[in-house]
Order: structure tokens, then C-alpha cells, then sequence
């Protein structure tokens, strides 16, 4: 494991990515936001995930060139086609499509089909707080979990974000719906690492914190047990009902392509006073914070605080990269 300057890792990503058809806008924003989130330390939808979608850039399962196109308006909400697009490129369009709907009608929706692998989907989260608007977002995925009581892969491990804007620091929940994302559990592999609390099963259907046995399986345990199942189940159905696009179990097991998204922002300016909003969210936050803590050492963060403080941390020292996945990236050039 080594540090590399933000810069220096963007550069050789939107090198990578303009050797392989993709406009220069484009691959900027596919570098930075892949960039971005290994120095927020969301490593495995960062740099650990840009081999594997380079790969499916280079077996056609991604259209370089394509853009979204609307297919549908209904006041607030709207609906939109990726034409297989890359899915970075996609959320980052139907995110400000969303804040611009919630700018005009305080709440703005856009659902999204036909696209792919959205990557970290705090990202979203974090672009819309940025512009100071409250965001709701989720995607389906391919069945790659079992139902809470069941023994095959039936249900998507359907990340949902949360982000709410505030001048101390956004708060943004960035939730898989299984106990880890996939993605996290190879990070612990990559660093020989078992996980904190059990994540899978493994082969003789045992709860495990190996995260090899989990992959072998690939059967992640839901979030909650039976209530991340359901969470996950109800997710799906309305990306899927919101887009007119395919649910799960119409997802191809072998490649992750053609999900459906939903980008909901609410513009807080419209309904209420900005300093009393931060008032509100620091009252609670100190709240939290001050709670006793149940091991010596430890202490509470609100969601998106730890994330702040890894991202300044690599900023003035460097992103820690993996020297397997730098060289897999470096053999992309």
C-alpha cells in the first residue's frame, strides 16, 4: 500500500479513459469521480472498481458515447433512458436534472433506466448537498443477495443515500443494503483482513467474517436481516415501477448492466430558513455526540463526518492504493 496525490491518480484515469474513445468532459468526470472516491476512502467504488469497468467498457457492455435521453415528463418527475451509458456519467446528469426539477417545483424526481454501475452513490448524495438541496437516491443491482430466510441469490444489494446540506459539514448517509457492499468486503480480502462483524454466508451456509468464504459464495448478508431484505425488495420495485425499466430478477447474473436509478431532490430554501435549519441538524448532532460512550476510546459521528475527515486527511498526505490494483490500472494505459 502506497500514497498517491489526488492529481497524480486523476490524470492517469482520464488518460486511461480518453485512450478508450470517451470525451474529454467525460472522462474528466469518470477520473475525478472515481478520484474522489478512494480519497473519501470509499476504495472499492473507487480505484479497486475501475479495472473491472474498464473491462466491461472494453467487451461493449458500455456505450462510451451515448446520452441520456428523456422518454418522459410528469410535472416533477421525469423519466429518463441511459442508453447503456456509463452509469457515473448518467447519475451526474439525472442529479442536476433532479436539483433543477427541485428548483422550479421545491421537489424534483428522475428515474432512470437502461444504465449502468453508478459506482459510490454518495456521490450524488454529495453533489446535491453541495448545490444546498436535499437528495434521495437508490439503484437496483443484479440478484446478488438471498432473501432473508432463503438460500439463493434472489434479491439486489440496492444501495440508498441520504444526503441533507449543512455549512459544518453535509450530512450524507451512503448505505448498502447488505451488512457490507461487496466492494467493502474485497477491500478487507485485498488487506488480508477479517470483517468486524459477520457479513455472509459461507459454502455450509454459516454466517461468516471471512471475506473470502463470502465471495466464493457471494452471498451477502442483508443489512438488519429480514428488515435489509425488505428495505431492499421495496427499493427495487420502485426503481423498476419509476423508470418502466427492469427489476432484479430481470438483471443478467453474469453482467450488471441495464439497472434502473432514482434521483429525488428537495430544495430546502423554498419551506424553510437556512439558519435554523443548520440550528436544527447541529442541535441533533450534539446531541448524538455527547452521548456516553460504550468502550472507553470510543465515539459517535454523524453520517458523512468520517468521510470528511478521511478526504482532508488524503488530500494533504496522499490516497493510500492497493499496489495490486495500481498495477491492474497501470496495465490498462
Amino acid at each position: 500500500m502506497h500514497r498517491l496525490a489526488f492529481e497524480k491518480i486523476e490524470e492517469i484515469l482520464f488518460d486511461i479513459l480518453k485512450n478508450h474513445d470517451f470525451s474529454e468532459k467525460r472522462a474528466r468526470l469518470i477520473a475525478k469521480t472515481h478520484t474522489q472516491s478512494s480519497c473519501d476512502g470509499v476504495y472499492s467504488h473507487g480505484l479497486n472498481r475501475f479495472p473491472l469497468f474498464m473491462d466491461y467498457v472494453e467487451r461493449g457492455w458500455i456505450d462510451v458515447t451515448a446520452e441520456p435521453e428523456r422518454v418522459g415528463s410528469f410535472g416533477a418527475l421525469e423519466r429518463w433512458d441511459g442508453k447503456l451509458a456509463p452509469g457515473v456519467s448518467n447519475a451526474h446528469h439525472c442529479t442536476e436534472r433532479a436539483i433543477e426539477l427541485a428548483r422550479e417545483h421545491t421537489l424534483g424526481c428522475v428515474a432512470l433506466r437502461n444504465t449502468n454501475h453508478w459506482m459510490r452513490g454518495g456521490t450524488y448524495g454529495w453533489q446535491a448537498a453541495e448545490e444546498g438541496k436535499i437528495a434521495l437516491c437508490f439503484t437496483n443491482t443484479k440478484p446478488n443477495m438471498p432473501p432473508w430466510g432463503g438460500r439463493e441469490n434472489r434479491i439486489g444489494n440496492n444501495p440508498f443515500v441520504i444526503a441533507i446540506p449543512r455549512k459544518k459539514g453535509h450530512v450524507v448517509l451512503d448505505m448498502a443494503t447488505s451488512q457490507f457492499s461487496f466492494g467493502k468486503i474485497n477491500t478487507y480480502k485485498l488487506k488480508n483482513e477479517s470483517l468486524p462483524f459477520a457479513g455472509g454466508w459461507d459454502k455450509e451456509g454459516n454466517l461468516t467474517k471471512n471475506p473470502e468464504k463470502i465471495l466464493a459464495t457471494g452471498q451477502a448478508v442483508p443489512a438488519g436481516y429480514w428488515k435489509g431484505s425488505a428495505l431492499t425488495m421495496v427499493l427495487d420495485m420502485l426503481a423498476a415501477l419509476l423508470s418502466a425499466g427492469k427489476p432484479t430478477h430481470e438483471i443478467d447474473d453474469n453482467k450488471e448492466v441495464g439497472i434502473c436509478q432514482v434521483f429525488i431532490c428537495i430544495d430546502p430554501e423554498k419551506f424553510s430558513n437556512r439558519d435554523l435549519k443548520d440550528q436544527l441538524l447541529d442541535d441533533i448532532i450534539s446531541y448524538v455526540h455527547d452521548v456516553p460512550a460504550r468502550k472507553q476510546g470510543d465515539r459517535t459521528f454523524y453520517p458523512g463526518e468520517q468521510t470528511l475527515a478521511t478526504r482532508n486527511d488524503h488530500l494533504e498526505n496522499g490516497i493510500p492504493v492497493s499496489e495490486s490494483v495500481w498495477e491492474a490500472i497501470m496495465g490498462l494505459s
